[in-house]
């Protein structure tokens, strides 16, 4: 199978790939396409042309009518989707609908109804118990029995490109007590870091009080997405006792314009690193359920750290049944993310607050030095998974940076 499409064939955006945005080019109105190579297919024309059924869906200025269509029939649109790219006989009506990548502006690829952060790897957990809790087991006693998670905010959920700007918020500065007790100032985050992640997207909902088991994890997760959570470290040390995340988190979360379907990453799942205790019913997985996918975190163009997501110890089906094990429902274009990725080498690390072991120990960042972001600082995560075409596979990158605090 290979595409007639010039210089596609062999990218990290072949056919074994074609994830999803919102796209503008010059003039016109927002609407679906799909990448391939270093072009986007114009959907919604080509569909038309062919009285698709589903046409309309490429009309529109979001993802979600196309996502809700539900696992069988998008299934169907991406063979015929494929078909179009492979197929030399239609070339001549399609060719004409391809665009350079230069030549449009991607915008937030789905409107995003509820956001659910998770914290699933064992390495980052471990390591942030070491930091903070040096005295004591590092994972806490639920770790290993449920994927834990909290609820974020999904309307500060921002795509790829958008500059973060500095939030402004209470926390403690050593040193700074009135008597015995804390004494916190208000102003710009002095910590901000970043959380080099890994998101899903709610395809097929579910009604209040069902639940979704791990095997049916296919049947509503309709792709993924590159994460960065931007997390104010010492905003969140000062607030999340004894509730959890709130304005240390909720400023801003960056996703790739890209979504990739989850069909495309049919060659990447391997087996989880091992899980013990074994879970509750409810949490067991059958077969490889874990995702053999490579991140790599650059700052201001230079690469800090290479975090791998197979190491993660709950997988993105685990996570979707815990979510949804009380009955709480899912809807088309939820989002849920990984948590930070990391691994057991400090070059594997995904957060400042890991690369600098708790803000005592600089990492290199070119011929510079960081403990933590600073203003102007450009944040890049790109991703790369094994193609079912035997070659490398891309998801969306997600870049950000960081702009100063508002008076």
């Amino acid at each position: 199978m290979k595409t007639w499409v010039p210089g596609a064939a062999g990218s990290a955006y072949d056919v074994d790939n074609l994830p999803y945005g919102v796209f503008v080019a010059a003039g016109e109105q927002p609407r679906v396409g799909v990448r391939i190579g270093d072009l986007v297919l114009d959907l919604a024309p080509v569909a038309a042309a062919a009285m698709l059924e589903e046409a309309h869906v490429f009309e529109q200025s979001t993802l979600n009518p196309l996502m809700g269509l539900g696992k069988a029939r998008n299934d169907a649109i991406r063979r015929w989707i494929v078909g179009l790219l492979v197929e030399h006989a239609g070339r001549a009506d399609v060719e004409p609908h391809l665009v350079p990548l230069g030549d449009v502006e991607m915008r937030m690829p789905f409107d995003v109804g509820d956001y659910v952060d998770f914290y699933a790897s064992e390495h980052h957990a471990s390591a942030v118990g070491k930091i903070f809790r040096p005295e004591q087991e590092p994972l806490l006693p639920n770790w290993k029995h449920l994927p834990v998670g909290y609820h974020g905010r999904a309307g500060t959920v921002v795509p790829s490109g958008t500059d973060i700007v500095r939030p402004m918020g209470q926390r403690v500065l050593p040193g700074s007590t009135t008597g015995s007790a804390p004494a916190p100032v208000f102003g710009p985050s002095g910590r901000l870091d970043i959380e080099a992640e890994l998101g899903f997207v709610v395809g097929t909902g579910t009604t209040l009080g069902a639940r979704v088991s791990t095997a049916a994890f296919a049947d509503h997760a309709f792709g993924l997405v590159g994460v960065n959570d931007w997390s104010a470290r010492d905003i969140q040390a000062w607030e999340y006792v004894p509730l959890g995340p709130f304005l240390g988190k909720s400023f801003a979360t960056s996703i790739s314009t890209w979504v990739t379907p989850l069909a495309a990453l049919d060659a990447a799942w391997v087996d989880l690193p091992g899980q013990d205790p074994e879970p509750l019913p409810y949490l067991q997985v059958d077969g490889r359920a874990g995702l053999d996918i490579s991140i790599e975190v650059s700052v201001n163009g230079h690469v800090v750290s290479r975090p791998p997501y197979r190491s993660m110890y709950w997988s993105p089906a685990q996570m979707l049944a815990h979510l949804t094990v009380n009955g709480a429902s899912v809807r088309t274009g939820d989002l849920w993310a990984s948590g930070t990725v990391s691994g057991p080498v400090p070059e594997e690390r995904g957060s400042f607050l890991e690369l600098s072991w708790g803000w005592r120990e600089p990492f290199a960042v070119g011929d510079q030095e960081r403990l933590a972001l600073e203003d102007g600082d450009e944040v890049t995560l790109t991703y790369t998974a094994p193609g079912t075409l035997g070659g490398r596979i891309a998801l969306g990158e997600v870049t950000g940076r960081i702009v100063p605090a508002r008076p």
